[in-house]
């Protein structure tokens, strides 16, 4: 199956209660693990790539891994997609250089100059038969490329959502109920509660309208205690409850963007596995039950926390 758009994936998932996984990914072991697991579990995909990761692997090696991804797993719909893209002419870039969805993240400038830069972005895409998430609210935290300092986030304003897709024409819409990026999302000893209220108000103002959630990885803690178990030293990480989530896409939230959590499992599997195996130095041999344990986790993800297994 060629790489298609996220618009039928959205409005299966709006109307099935459930979420599609947004992966992040930077290397042929993370395209490999996630897009074997929902080929097992038969459920949708979006493989998502960052500034950053265009910078690491270079575009091209990762359009290419995608599209052997796609040709690999003929059976599961995959869409590609730039996450977080900081300006028209990175969009414009992913957009001619093979990439089905894009972000223009245009969150932290005024809302009358988001609206005109996301509707630059909105057009030149749909001309060429690529769709726009954008993105109303400011998410606290630091993931890859995105740093947002806490006194500078601050959450979407529902009264704001109609004009911003009237105007924008963006075909889904990024918003801020909470979540934030990075590991450290939440303080130890507080219960994280992610605001519905602003949800359910955006659902009203928007229906039918497929919304977003980032920064939304929930940091395993078993992958917590391997890191630091093996050197590492990563206290206090603590992610969104995966209950919440859940509850989340059986709403209007059709994308659920998952990042940290794979880092956190191959950083903890490589270094238990340097740690048990220091006479190791082959690549294949630390990589291979990283992607095993990252695939075990993106099966959790489809099957218990966005619910779309099966809905290939």
């Amino acid at each position: 199956m060629a790489l298609v758009t996220t618009t039928e994936m959205f409005k299966k998932a709006y109307n099935g209660g459930y979420a599609v996984g947004a992966f992040n990914v930077n290397n042929m072991e993370i395209v490999q693990a996630i897009t074997e697991a929902c080929r097992e579990e038969k459920a949708p995909v979006i493989l998502q790539v960052s500034k950053g990761a265009r910078a690491y692997a270079n575009h091209t090696y990762l359009v290419k891994l995608v599209e052997a991804a796609a040709i690999e797993c003929p059976e599961i719909p995959i869409a590609l997609h730039l996450d977080h893209g900081d300006s028209f002419e990175t969009c414009k870039s992913c957009i001619d250089g093979g990439f089905t969805s894009v972000m223009i993240d245009a969150s932290s400038k005024p809302f009358a100059e988001n609206i005109e830069i996301t509707r630059k972005v909105v057009e030149y895409a749909h001309d060429h038969g690529v769709v726009v998430e954008a993105e109303l609210g400011a998410l606290a935290g630091v993931e890859d490329e995105v740093s947002v300092e806490a006194d500078r986030a601050h959450y979407t304003r529902p009264e704001e959502v109609e004009e911003f897709v009237a105007k924008t024409g963006c075909d889904s819409l990024a918003i801020a109920i909470g979540t934030s990026h990075g590991a450290y999302k939440f303080k130890p000893g507080t219960n994280p509660q992610l605001r519905f209220d602003i949800l359910e108000e955006v659902v009203k103002k928007l229906p039918g309208f497929p919304i977003v959630l980032h920064g939304s990885s929930s940091v395993p803690q078993e992958y917590v205690e391997m890191v630091n178990t093996y050197g590492g030293k990563m206290p206090g990480a603590i992610g969104v409850p995966e209950e919440q989530l859940r509850h989340a896409a059986q709403l209007a939230v059709c994308k659920i963007n998952i990042d940290s959590d794979l880092r956190l499992a191959m950083t903890g599997t490589i270094r238990k596995f340097f740690a048990e195996h220091p006479d190791k130095f082959d690549p294949r041999e630390y990589l291979k039950p990283a992607r095993a344990n990252i695939k075990e986790l993106v099966r959790h993800k489809l099957v218990d926390v966005l619910g779309c297994a099966g809905k290939a």
